[in-house]
């Protein structure tokens, strides 16, 4: 089968190995224009790019996709079917009409819940005990078109972000090779979303990652793990940003207000929220290297009665 695929991150990277292993021809790659990043403005490729050249793969860069040269372009690789992961930009309705079979996405949650930009993070951050992938037919909405397959894949209790997407990205890496095989076979069965049972998945902001310490220690601490990559979870100490890494919970009544370190011992900073504690395990201060707060209290003297936040 002729693939166009379109993705940008890693998260595309694992789908697109998989296709190329499964003997599909991928005549073109569609990513994401190269941007500056770091403190340097380095211009970079995307990781799906540079798997693309790895592999001898074209590379289409459009700024946007729905520009009318861009659409001629994609008209020109004439593909079966375009497979998208995380591309980044929105496809027109003249373009999901281009290949015969239309445009499949491999989108990283059990749909209908949490369409949207960041379903990992969310999920983690609501508690979730269970997430997936769904291959999901393309149409004019934002991941509302109607699913094909779906795998499901359990949330370990100290998932983070970053764990979680590598186990989705290997779970859609084989989902959409098995969904391209039963596509050419005609034995997918598509099955239209439930609106009533949809939930959003928004973009994440620098300002998420704040700690409100007059929320619960289970909330805060799923804070720290569903924005583990970005954009951490962080609260103040004596006007200097701290970031958290790794912390428990104990469910004990506060020792003073929230935000209040209740009690330190060689290798934790105790801290009362609005319902619990929070154990500080891991931690980065300002300036700093992120280290275990056992390495940390070597240098710094905190104490009971300090206040972060």
């Amino acid at each position: 089968m002729k693939i166009v695929y379109m993705g940008t991150p890693d998260f595309a990277v694992g789908p697109l190995k998989a296709l190329l292993n499964a003997g599909h021809t991928v005549t073109a790659v569609v990513t994401q224009p190269d941007k500056p990043k770091g403190r340097g403005g380095r211009v970079q490729m995307s990781p799906v790019k540079m798997c693309a050249l790895e592999h001898g793969i074209e590379v289409f860069q459009p700024v946007k996709i729905k520009a009318p040269e861009a659409v001629e372009q994609l008209k020109r690789y004439e593909a079966d079917v375009f497979v998208v992961a995380a591309f980044g930009q929105i496809l027109s309705q003249e373009i999901l009409d281009m290949p015969r079979f239309g445009c499949l996405c491999i989108h990283a949650s059990l749909l209908p819940a949490y369409r949207g930009a960041a379903p990992i993070q969310w999920v983690l951050l609501n508690g979730e005990k269970e997430t997936g992938v769904t291959i999901m037919q393309m149409d004019a909405g934002i991941d509302t078109g109607d699913m094909l397959l779906k795998a499901v894949v359990e949330i370990a209790e100290k998932e983070t972000d970053e764990s979680l997407h590598d186990k989705l990205a290997e779970a859609g890496s084989g989902l959409i090779v098995e969904a391209l095989k039963k596509l050419e076979a005609g034995e997918l069965t598509a099955q239209k979303q439930n609106d009533g049972e949809s939930c959003y998945a928004k973009i994440l902001t620098k300002s998420m990652g704040q700690i409100d310490w007059n929320e619960t220690a289970e909330a805060i601490e799923r804070k720290v793990r569903g924005l583990h990559s970005w954009p951490g979870a962080y609260t103040f100490y004596q006007g200097k940003m701290l970031k958290i890494f790794q912390a428990d919970t104990v469910m004990e009544p506060a020792d003073g207000k929230a935000g209040e370190v209740s009690r330190v011992t060689k290798d934790a900073i105790c801290v009362n929220t609005g319902k619990g504690t929070l154990i500080l395990r891991e931690i980065q201060l300002e300036g700093k290297k992120r280290m275990a707060v056992k390495d940390f209290l070597l240098g710094y003297k905190i104490g009971k009665g300090d206040q972060l936040g």
